[in-house]
């Protein structure tokens, strides 16, 4: 049995034709097994979706009811089998209800990552290495200059500027899924326990996060308030809409962005950024490689993201690589299209 007569890459996504289904498919399919809730990887229109209760949610929250066919939820370590084939999913860490996807057929085990972070998040379940004969890795941030660092650090940079700038506001774009509510918990953690402000489309995915036991402190909406009482605040808000013309309710704001990609300077200044804060759930490059390392797979697959360096790591030490050269995943951003004043008017 080779790996590609269990999963292969097809145009609407990864196939798997022993079990009739489609990991993360990009168009709509009959049966469809979706790592998480990002809709890069999570879209509407299939027959039949298996992912964890959690993605579910995010899904009918971002779709509406009718997102899908029918739906099954599954719990981390719970096996079910599709056809000949049986699967089981495991924490990813990227964001609430994230998984890895273990494909077994006959004596061949394949690992899906889906999109993954090793570094600790008090949002959601931690990363689980899983061990496999061959390991599907994101690539994200694939490329050695992409090292992270302590998310906390940069959580102290931000409470810095807000000490240093009291009369301005400081407003953090953040992806709604994920990322908001970690950088709200990583602001928590670090003492501050004001009013954290939020941008109205954040507000349904932060409130569920609430839900499922994520405590995030007092959580207020920017609607409604004065420009004057916004002095000294922080407020998270989709990337979007930070260089939007929403940003003229507060007073003289500092503009921030969480992401991986602040580790690139000419990013920030391309878009008007003045505190980047280096803060990712993808893993970095020292997260990549060591992952890969544990899963002890004797092959690896690299898709969505910095393809050819990892590929090449991989091969460096004996490992069978190559890249998936997957369409329709991307960061986050390039999905999430929110239209502030709607969500704010």
């Amino acid at each position: 049995m080779r790996p590609h007569d269990i999963l292969l890459p097809v145009a609407a996504g990864l196939c798997c034709k022993p079990g009739g289904f489609h990991i993360d498919p990009v168009r709509p399919v009959e049966r469809a097994v979706i790592t998480h809730g990002h809709s890069d990887h999570a879209r509407p229109g299939h027959g039949a979706v298996l992912a964890t209760q959690e993605t579910l949610d995010m899904m009918r929250l971002r779709y509406g009811d009718n997102f899908a066919g029918s739906t099954q939820a599954i719990r981390y370590g719970e096996e079910v089998s599709l056809g000949n084939v049986k699967i089981k999913f495991h924490p990813a860490g990227h964001v609430l209800g994230s998984a890895q996807i273990a494909v077994s057929y006959k004596d061949l085990c394949i690992v899906a990552s889906g999109d993954y972070k090793d570094a600790i998040d008090p949002t959601c379940t931690p990363f689980e290495v899983v061990p496999c004969d061959v390991f599907i890795t994101e690539a994200t941030f694939g490329l050695p200059v992409f090292r992270h660092g302590d998310a906390a650090d940069e959580v102290k940079k931000l409470l810095a500027s807000v000490a240093l700038f009291p009369e301005r506001a400081h407003l953090v774009g953040a992806y709604s899924l994920g990322k908001a509510q970690r950088v709200i918990a990583l602001l928590r953690k670090q003492g501050y326990d004001a009013p954290v402000y939020l941008h109205g489309a954040m507000e349904g995915i932060t409130r569920y996060y609430e839900s499922r036991g994520v405590a995030l402190g007092e959580l207020r909406l920017v609607k409604g308030m004065k420009k004057a009482d916004l002095a000294g605040t922080i407020t998270l808000a989709p990337p979007t809409a930070t260089s939007d013309i929403w940003t003229r309710r507060f007073p003289d704001p500092v503009t921030a962005f969480a992401s991986g990609w602040m580790r690139v300077r000419a990013r920030a200044r391309q878009r008007g950024v003045e505190l980047p804060l280096v803060i990712s759930d993808h893993a970095d490059w020292d997260g990549l490689t060591a992952t890969i390392a544990a899963t002890g797979a004797g092959e690896v697959w690299v898709t969505h993201g910095q393809e050819d360096a990892l590929v090449h790591w991989c091969r460096v030490r004996g490992l069978a690589a190559r890249p998936l050269d997957l369409v329709g995943y991307g960061d986050e951003e390039e999905h999430e299209l929110v239209a502030a004043d709607e969500a704010e008017t």
